[in-house]
């Protein structure tokens, strides 16, 4: 009996020791597109780039569909083309190229459709190398339906190979755009007899590229070709986008359908488009979203300020009918009532009554309401000591949750201690600006001309630091 039992026990653990070793084969997702967010950054894409960045990388989790990754990739390609970045283009071909993780050490099954961009023809994700390249996900064999990438006829030579890397697989958990330079050639990987012609890049109505990076954007509005009234040229142009802007707000709500990057007011609070669904967040007390247009170049910002100074700001610009223009989508200003409001905002100007350790406004010699403009004056020299403080933060400077600041000309929000920086887009700089109606500063990427007028204008002297 002793004899049986350690037989069947050798047995047993001969049969363990033949089975084969599965484990789950990851990465760190994130630096699959870091490159590529940080060059739509530089080419102007705003925050528009990181939910598209964050989408994108989700895509290689081992319960993504197939053809989500290539998907993603269109999405990239898209706004690289919007931006006319090459680069972007080039890092978007070879994020549809880098593996995806597997849950059991065997291979992962390819898209079988076409990409909307013919840049993305022939392109197939590569494979770990620790995978088993002849059993699938879902438990294919080589050979069967998803073993085999899109426009082939016959498996890879060699197993787990893609354009970018044609001699292999590559190491487990390695990001294959830190080991290669050029996304490769499709070679024989056409596209399929019967596939679908690429879509066109959708440029009819599209936006301009987004003139800011950060929370604190700016959105592009039509010049206009009027320009009399009172603001004249595009500062009224400004006005009667921001009344658009304004009067689409108050239509939506919650679960209102968005695109991902997409900025809004919805209800008071500001809103942002994240996996399909708008996430509010709250304005300080006293404070409701708003979209304003911009003082020295065309375009509108979305950001929290009291009503008054909203109003105020969209008058100045020689736009009437207030905050929506009377409720129409084209105000009282002779516009139709059609004209499309731009579809795709880029972030809020993240205007607040009291920006986080902004100093208190200094005192008027004559008290708060006398001398340059009462608070107004205040307001100017309390965001030129902003600015002042910011020109000897870091990355590394401490900060409270919450907190706000520019950051060696960026957007700065405090996370977990330490600052993180969104860099504004080409030709914008982040700086505290004055309030308009009501004491306070805002933080914004804004020009350095529209910084120092709005600061002049407030009766404080000495530029945009004082």
């Amino acid at each position: 009996m002793v004899k049986l039992f350690m037989i069947v026990a050798g047995l047993a653990a001969a049969s363990v020791q033949a089975l084969p070793l599965q484990r789950r084969i990851a990465q760190s997702i994130p630096a699959s597109t870091q490159q590529w967010e940080q060059a739509c950054r530089a080419a102007g894409g705003g925050e528009r780039c990181n939910p598209i960045s964050v989408t994108a990388f989700s895509t290689l989790l081992a319960n993504a569909g197939a053809c989500e990754q290539q998907d993603a990739g269109d999405t990239m390609v898209d706004l690289a083309k919007e931006l006319g970045s090459d680069e972007m283009i080039r890092l978007s071909q070879i994020f549809v190229q880098q593996p995806r993780n597997t849950p059991n050490s065997i291979a992962v099954p390819y898209c079988q459709k076409a990409p909307q961009n013919a840049e993305l023809n022939g392109l197939f994700q590569c494979q770990f190398a620790g995978a088993n390249q002849e059993k699938f996900i879902g438990g294919a064999d080589l050979g069967a339906p998803g073993t085999i990438p899109f426009g082939l006829n016959a498996p890879l030579n060699p197993l787990g190979s893609c354009p970018a890397n044609p001699d292999g697989p590559i190491a487990d958990g390695t990001q294959l755009v830190d080991q290669v330079q050029s996304p490769g050639a499709p070679g024989n990987a056409p596209n399929a007899p019967n596939a679908p012609a690429p879509a066109p890049p959708a440029e009819t109505n599209a936006p301009e590229p987004a003139e800011t990076a950060a929370p604190p954007a700016q959105t592009n509005a039509p010049t206009g070709g009027g320009g009399g009234g009172n603001g004249g040229g595009f500062a009224l142009a400004n006005g009667q986008a921001a009344q658009r802007l304004n009067a689409k707000f108050a239509t939506l709500n919650a679960n209102s359908p968005c695109t991902a990057g997409e900025n809004a007011c919805v209800g008071a609070a500001f809103a942002q488009c994240v996996g399909g669904q708008f996430v509010p967040v709250s304005c300080a007390a006293g404070t409701i979203c708003a979209a304003l247009p911009l003082v020295n170049s065309p375009g509108t910002s979305i950001t929290c300020a009291n009503l008054a100074d909203a109003e105020d700001r969209i008058a100045r610009t020689g736009a009437t009918g207030g905050l929506a223009g009377n409720g129409a989508a084209g105000g009282n200003n002779g516009d139709d009532d059609s004209t499309p409001v731009p579809a795709t905002t880029v972030a809020p100007e993240a205007e607040q009554t009291a920006a986080p350790n902004a100093p208190a406004p200094a005192p008027t010699a004559n008290g708060p309401a006398a001398g340059a403009g009462g608070f107004k004056a205040a307001n100017g020299q309390a965001a030129q000591a902003l600015n002042k403080k910011f020109e000897g933060l870091s990355a590394a400077s401490p900060c409270q949750a919450g907190e706000n600041a520019c950051v060696d000309g960026g957007f700065a929000q405090c996370v977990g201690g330490n600052f993180v920086v969104t860099q504004c887009a080409g030709g914008l700089t982040c700086a505290a600006l004055p309030l308009v109606n009501s004491p306070g500063t805002s933080i914004t990427c804004t020009t350095e001309a529209d910084a120092l007028a709005r600061i002049q204008a407030s009766g404080a002297t000495g530029g945009i630091t004082g």
